[in-house]
């Protein structure tokens, strides 16, 4: 299992538009991919797999996540998702 922390940085959080592309990339992998963020003290996970996952989450920007990639693919997985993940920063 990987596990990498990112930093959200978009004004607007994980919104609608950079979570359906984080699911398009998701989806392209056979492993699990989740994110990881803490809720009053406890810690949740979303699937990164489903929009509607990532938009229950309720992200916003200034919160450390962890991006959690398990599976055959994962170090692949990981790696485009930190890169999205990255893109994204740029382009706040």
């Amino acid at each position: 299992m990987i596990r990498k922390t990112v930093k959200i940085t978009d004004p607007m959080g994980l919104h609608l538009r950079p979570a359906g592309k984080l699911c398009e990339e998701a989806v392209r992998f056979q492993s699990r991919i989740t994110l990881e963020y803490s809720r009053e003290g406890a810690l949740c996970t979303a699937n990164a797999k489903s929009v509607l996952g990532i938009l229950a989450a309720c992200i916003g920007r200034g919160e450390t996540i962890a991006v959690c990639c398990d599976g055959p693919d994962e170090e692949e997985a990981a790696r485009e998702i930190l890169k999205l993940f990255d893109e994204m920063e740029q382009s706040c």
